[in-house]
């Protein structure tokens, strides 16, 4: 009879897992943890992993994740450098964007994306946003960059995407977000 119960109990969880909602918080947000998955295309290259990345007002740090969890590359950036660690190995340059291309091969615009993961334009740039029936952004344009909003956790306008995609040029970048923290502790 446990371990029905036990089982029971196992399967909610997981199917609560599954599907988070995640509003937008009513206070400012000077920084976000997010988790999730990354696949990257660039013409008929393909490459994907775990995603952690923590945002703060002067600073980025993000760690791409092998299926088993471990760190694969620790990319992290301020005002004054950015730097990629994979294997041991650490790469300095004045760009993130310019160290992601070189090393990686493709980037993430993270002064852009600290906004658009938040179904929002960067401020002080021109953008373009059409919304859904439920007053949710599904497409946004700005900097050169697409981004398509394709899945939320529920038709709440303040809802956050849980799945977008970032487009320029021949790169193609799919984002499934699966947790947030907000205004972490350091």
């Amino acid at each position: 009879m446990w371990r029905w119960l036990w089982l029971l109990l196992l399967l909610w969880l997981t199917g609560c897992a599954s599907t988070p909602v995640v509003l937008v918080p009513t206070a400012k947000v000077d920084a976000f943890v997010l988790t999730g998955r990354i696949a990257v295309q660039q013409g008929d290259k393909r490459q994907s992993a775990g995603l952690r990345w923590t945002h703060r007002a002067q600073s980025d740090t993000v760690d791409l994740l092998t299926p088993l969890g471990s760190t694969a590359a620790r990319i992290y950036r301020d005002a004054q450098h950015a730097t990629l660690q994979r294997e041991q190995q650490v790469q300095a340059a004045d760009t993130l964007e310019g160290l992601m291309q070189q090393v990686l091969g493709w980037y993430l615009p993270l002064t852009g994306l600290q906004d658009w993961v938040l179904a929002r334009p960067m401020p002080g740039v021109a953008a373009e946003a059409s919304r859904n029936a439920s007053g949710q952004v599904d497409t946004l344009l700005q900097n050169g960059w697409r981004i398509r909003y394709s899945r939320y956790p529920n038709t709440q306008a303040e809802a956050l995407p849980i799945r977008m995609q970032l487009e320029y040029q021949d790169l193609r970048v799919t984002l499934l977000l699966d947790e947030w923290v907000w205004n972490p502790v350091e």
